[in-house]
């Protein structure tokens, strides 16, 4: 696996589990949005690799540039190295478009973690942004930058 993988895909995983949520209801678009965020984060901590594809877009894009297959091995990559995987939200915001409702954007400050047991062996700090589009019944992550 290439050097450039697992720290992208620490990024990645810590990017898609940004919001913490309350209570949500399919009929509050905002609260429909933050539960796909949590289910994400949920999905990643819990390296459930087929649930988090599942929230991914068929467009799916990465950095511009990587697509589903990309995250898919990424996502290999990562829970293979790391027994525990912590995405945590330092801050964080998500809306939807006022002009295209079937847009939602995330951003957030995350710090990621990766560790064979208790004590992190690695930490990473991300700005994160999240492009989401509403598909059927489902917010579906459909972008996602990071710095």
């Amino acid at each position: 696996m290439s050097d450039r993988i697992i720290p992208l895909a620490r990024l990645w995983i810590v990017a898609l589990a940004l919001t913490l949520i309350t209570g949500c209801s399919r009929s509050d678009p905002q609260a429909a949005l933050e539960a796909a965020v949590q289910q994400l984060q949920d999905n990643l901590e819990g390296k459930h690799s087929a649930d988090v594809m599942e929230q991914l877009h068929p467009e799916f894009r990465a950095q511009q540039q990587d697509d589903r297959e990309w995250a898919k091995r990424t996502l290999l990559g990562l829970f293979l190295r790391y027994q525990n995987v912590r995405v945590i939200a330092l801050s964080k915001t998500s809306r939807i478009d006022p002009n295209v409702s079937t847009k939602g954007y995330t951003e957030a400050q995350v710090a990621v973690t990766g560790a064979q047991g208790l004590i992190p062996d690695n930490a990473n700090h991300y700005s994160v942004k999240l492009e989401w589009w509403f598909e059927g019944d489902d917010w579906k992550l459909a972008r996602i930058d990071w710095k």
